[in-house]
């Protein structure tokens, strides 16, 4: 394959056309201008967040139930067909192990009652001053895997004088544990 002279342009050796507008974009970029932005779609600013509904834990029970009707059938066929070349023991001992895995994700499939803004609110009442800045990032604690919101806040004054991390279970929304703390950070040389 060989590059014609119209589409070979020796000033640029490799890189995107900088001057061509990019897909899923709104805006064109200036020749020679480096931008670095998501698309409308993607644009946190203009999501709604009202519509957003963070996904229940309680999806770990579907593919358990298919692991334990999976293991049922193969021990039905191991019952009808009886022990032979291609039925043999080793149906049974696949059986064990999916009914294993699928007991197991049938029973750490919680159901995500709280919310990250019930979360918030049960954060707020823990620490005990108002809040300013705040995160909310969903784990999971302990062999069941229970769902737990790790809520990281700080307070509202400006510059945040406390911070503190609190973990509220997702289930009943009961508080785990708190930490709070004066805020080390020095903002000193920052004009705000």
């Amino acid at each position: 394959m060989t590059v014609s002279d119209e589409q070979f342009d020796p000033e640029v050796t490799d890189g995107p056309d900088v001057g061509a507008e990019p897909s899923g974009f709104d805006e064109a970029v200036a020749p020679g201008e480096v931008t670095d932005m998501l698309p409308a779609d993607l644009q946190p600013a203009l999501a709604d967040q009202e519509d957003y509904l963070f996904p229940n834990n309680n999806r770990r029970r579907v593919p358990g139930y298919l692991y334990l009707l999976t293991a049922l059938a193969l021990v039905v066929l191991y019952l009808v067909r009886g022990p032979g070349v291609l039925v043999n023991g080793g149906l049974l001992a696949g059986a064990a192990v999916l009914a294993v895995v699928g007991a197991y994700s049938v029973v750490s499939g919680w159901n995500l009652d709280i919310d990250e803004r019930d979360a918030l609110v049960a954060a707020s009442r823990a620490v005990g001053f108002p809040i300013g800045h705040a995160a909310a990032q969903m784990g999971w604690r302990g062999f069941l895997s229970r769902p737990t919101w790790r809520i990281l806040l700080y307070s509202a004054d400006e510059p945040p004088t406390k911070r503190g991390l609190v973990l509220v279970d997702g289930v009943d929304g009961s508080i785990v544990d708190t930490y709070v703390e004066d805020n080390p950070e020095d903002w000193s040389d920052i004009d705000l």
